[in-house]
């Protein structure tokens, strides 16, 4: 086993409103990077990178940062969401490791959605009531993966699935 124990902070970031997201930060007490690049293979990492070593992907349209000495989940809806989060990841990073040797590490990153094609699926208004001021900004949040087709209240049915579509194939879901 790589991994055996991690203690956890939920952090609210302090340069903007009250209503900012609570974010989890996993402290771990092994350093785990040499599994980062298996974990890349497993996961399908939306972004890898060598040094620093670390690897982010998307689960359950959250944002996932695995580091050698912590793992950060963005905004879970709540405590016990950020808490499985962590613990199915634990699990996964542990299973990982015993499996290196079957396991082609991967050390680059998985392609990613592109803005244009993320624009070309809305409604173009720039209506704002995603709460952006353009549907390209909007995109660009989508591409990130902090925006889904569910933040765009103008998506009509056959768009919002064809948006869906097109960022779930980036999306690694367990």
């Amino acid at each position: 086993m790589l991994l055996n124990s991690y203690t956890k902070e939920f952090v609210r970031l302090s340069c903007g409103s009250e209503a900012q997201p609570l974010d989890l930060i996993a402290h771990l007490n092994e350093d785990i990077s040499e599994v980062i690049p298996y974990l890349n293979a497993v996961l399908g990492g939306f972004q890898y990178t060598k040094d620093p070593r670390s690897v982010s992907f998307r689960l359950h349209d959250k944002l996932v940062v695995i580091h050698p000495r912590k793992i950060c989940v963005n905004a879970p809806s709540d405590h016990s969401e950020g808490e499985k989060i962590v613990e199915w990841l634990l699990e996964k990073i542990n299973d990982t490791w015993e499996r290196r040797a079957e396991i082609q590490p991967r050390f680059e990153s998985s392609p990613k959605p592109k803005v244009l094609e993320i624009l070309r699926l809305l409604p173009k208004t720039n209506c704002g009531e995603c709460g952006q001021p353009t549907c390209m900004v909007f995109a660009s949040h989508a591409a990130e993966g902090s925006k889904g087709p569910d933040d765009c209240p103008p998506l009509d049915g056959e768009q919002k699935t064809k948006l869906a579509g097109y960022l779930g194939q980036f999306e690694f879901e367990p």
